[in-house]
């Protein structure tokens, strides 16, 4: 089983995706760590470098390979915030994989990132402005793609995890087991 997280920068793909993986007993997987090793250098740089097409080139092709490698066990992918604005992404996301979409507003994100200096889109004056048009743009993406859709507002990571598994358990996906407790706490918070 593979269990594909999407949704904007700073949605908390990674975080979730880490802790979803370790509540299921699966292996966690970042697309942009394992692009970062690949190409040896930071997103950030090789976006300055080689620019966002050579990018998105490189993100397409690690996507296939480890959403084709995903049948090895329980695995949880997160995926880099544009990662669905290629269509062959949203399609081998879509048949290869459960996607949940971590929805959140640009207002929250800009409150978790407005410190941020890594993300290469959000480098500009105006960052708010920035993620109302990446969700704008990709909102629709994220939707058309996702089996699952989950609003990430104030919820704790905890809180979130266990939102994504009760789906998982509802859509006959995930066993339920006898120590699954909703309220378990999680050392993460939020």
């Amino acid at each position: 089983m593979l269990v594909s997280l999407v949704g904007l920068p700073g949605g908390g793909k990674s975080t979730v995706g880490r802790q979803l993986a370790r509540r299921i007993g699966a292996t966690f997987l970042d697309s942009d760590a394992v692009i970062e090793e690949r190409i040896g250098m930071p997103i950030r740089s090789f976006f300055e470098q080689f620019g966002e097409a050579s990018f998105r080139d490189k993100e397409a092709a690690v996507i296939d390979e480890l959403t084709r490698e995903a049948d090895r066990g329980r695995t949880v992918l997160a995926t880099g915030g544009g990662a669905l604005l290629r269509p062959i992404n949203r399609q081998l996301l879509r048949d290869r994989s459960t996607v949940v979409y971590l929805r959140s507003s640009p207002e929250e994100l800009f409150r978790r990132l407005k410190h941020d200096t890594q993300r290469p889109l959000l480098q500009v004056k105006d960052p708010l402005a920035k993620l109302k048009e990446l969700y704008e743009q990709r909102h629709p993406l994220y939707e058309e793609t996702a089996h699952y859709s989950v609003d990430t507002g104030r919820p704790s990571v905890a809180t979130l995890v266990n939102m994504i598994i009760m789906q998982l358990e509802v859509a006959g996906l995930l066993e339920r087991s006898p120590d699954t407790r909703w309220d378990k706490p999680s050392s993460a918070g939020h």
